[in-house]
């Protein structure tokens, strides 16, 4: 499967749905230089293990990985060029460290939105659909999903192509 030659692709599924391995794939596809934006932090043994099992897959693959958990938008206005392919992974924990740090989400929202109208590399974006469960019992969690259906909403709306993953299998829902 080949993405779009024309704006960015959003990647859309539950955890562990396989919505990872599917963007890298088609990133892999592409034949161009490789980056790969981790949003994830370490707070914890578990997420460092899971942080570690993502570097070792993409090891001896071409791809360059950059970190940065809070300024998306600076850092792929730095990576961003022609002839480039770039996924980002994950959006969801970037909004969770949005949240964390007590940034303007909205602000950093309509940021991505004005750069992915302008961006020059090939962008491919992975996220964690949350709003198909029941209504979390939280303030904070209920925010979170707002945050992230938000900021799905944005990036679809300027993706040439969004796929639904379920089970390791995509479902093209746009493009």
């Amino acid at each position: 499967m080949a993405i779009s030659s024309i704006g960015p692709t959003l990647v859309l599924g539950g955890a562990r749905s396989g919505k990872s391995a599917f963007a890298e794939e088609l990133i892999e596809t592409l034949g161009l230089p490789m980056h790969y934006l981790a949003t994830g932090r370490a707070f914890d043994e578990e997420m460092r293990e899971r942080i570690a099992l993502h570097r070792a897959a993409r090891q001896g693959k071409g791809w360059t990985t950059h970190e940065e958990p809070l300024d998306l938008v600076g850092l792929l206005g730095r990576i961003d060029e022609p002839g480039r392919a770039v996924l980002v992974d994950c959006l969801t924990l970037w909004v969770t460290n949005l949240m964390m740090e007590e940034r303007d989400v909205a602000a950093e929202f309509a940021a991505l939105a004005s750069f992915l109208s302008e961006a020059r590399s090939r962008l491919v974006f992975v996220s964690n659909e949350v709003g198909l469960g029941i209504v979390p019992e939280n303030r904070m969690a209920r925010d979170f999903r707002d945050h992230a259906g938000r900021l799905h909403q944005i990036v679809a709306a300027k993706s040439a192509e969004v796929y639904f993953v379920a089970a390791g299998l995509p479902l093209k829902i746009k493009g």
